[in-house]
């Protein structure tokens, strides 16, 4: 007997989630459902159900087979394997994650409502912003066991810091072997010594200042595409999102930098069982979602990075702690 397609709901259908719908799709990752909310000005309109039939179109070019449907209405998100959140206010020009966090948190604990209602066996992966806040949101909403919890976040910045580090040295992105961890964006933890070029250390590639500032142009490669087109970007983490979700729905195991609740791992909350943080760290990703973090010793520097990022990802928790006292 044929085993059943995986069914991959996105909430969200703007310019991340419809680009996610089409990473899914053209890589035959199963069937897609693709949620947002009614345009109340012009309630004629059904733009999520208008993007899914575009799609839909291109299948006998592009050659996949995927049932997509969009919809306004969360029961269609019911059974579904792998649910996407993306839906949120998007960054703008000279707007900080932080300054996100007021809108974005209510948002989001509107849909972590509906997929415990609606889709309670799903895994979530995360993608509004800011990142780490809105992970922890999702996980106390939904009340799922953390390891169907996590964030989008390690893959699009590692992505970003292997391109910058590929332009500088003039060799394809597919050889470059890199890591950053923590928070996501500005609070990420560079690690320059563990990046390598098909073996090769990247240190005895380039100086210490150009791989300085690669990791530093990655660290606000956001707010550089914001500054160039005055709104967030989508295709690169909508591609990051869609590597996450390959993982899960095709059991790959892999190693992808995600947004995983750590507690003893990377001293992110030591001894404090249930009182953890969701931040960037080496995840194995499988069918059962995070199937555990991969650790490794940091050197005292790195260490010191990762201690920032975490007091900046517990800031923002309080944040949401402050404006949801039941989610504290």
């Amino acid at each position: 007997m044929p085993t059943r397609r995986a069914k991959i709901s996105i909430i969200g259908a703007g310019n991340i989630g419809g680009t996610c719908a089409h990473w899914a799709a053209s890589k035959e990752l199963g069937d897609i459902v693709l949620l947002d909310i009614q345009n109340k000005e012009k309630p004629e309109l059904h733009m999520p159900k208008g993007k899914a039939l575009d799609l839909a179109c291109c299948g006998p070019i592009e050659k996949f087979d995927a049932n997509i449907v969009g919809t306004f209405d969360y029961k269609d998100i019911a059974n579904s394997d792998v649910v996407v959140i993306t839906a949120g206010l998007p960054r703008r020009p000279g707007m900080s994650r932080d300054d996100l966090v007021q809108v974005n948190a209510g948002i989001v604990k509107n849909c972590a409502e509906k997929v415990r209602e609606y889709a309670p066996n799903s895994i979530v992966i995360v993608v509004s912003n800011p990142l780490d806040a809105m992970v922890y949101v999702a996980w106390k909403v939904t009340g799922f066991p953390a390891h169907r919890v996590m964030g989008q976040a390690g893959a699009l910045d590692v992505a970003r810091y292997k391109t910058f580090l590929a332009m500088e040295l003039g060799v394809s992105v597919e050889d470059i072997q890199g890591l950053l961890l923590g928070g996501h964006g500005d609070d990420m933890v560079p690690l320059p010594k563990r990046t390598s070029v098909n073996g090769i250390p990247v240190s005895e590639l380039l100086p210490e200042a150009k791989i300085t500032a690669c990791v530093e142009r990655a660290k606000v490669g956001g707010g550089e595409i914001v500054k160039l087109m005055g709104t967030s970007a989508w295709y690169a983490p909508a591609s990051g999102t869609i590597e996450m979700v390959e993982a899960i729905v095709r059991d790959k195991k892999r190693v992808i930098a995600s947004a995983a609740y750590c507690e003893d791992e990377f001293g992110v909350a030591p001894g404090q069982k249930g009182k953890g943080y969701f931040v960037g760290v080496p995840a194995v990703l499988g069918a059962n979602g995070v199937e555990r973090i991969l650790t490794f010793k940091m050197d005292e520097q790195e260490q010191k990075y990762m201690n920032e990022s975490i007091s900046h990802v517990k800031d923002l928790v309080g944040v949401v702690g402050k404006l949801y006292p039941e989610l504290a």
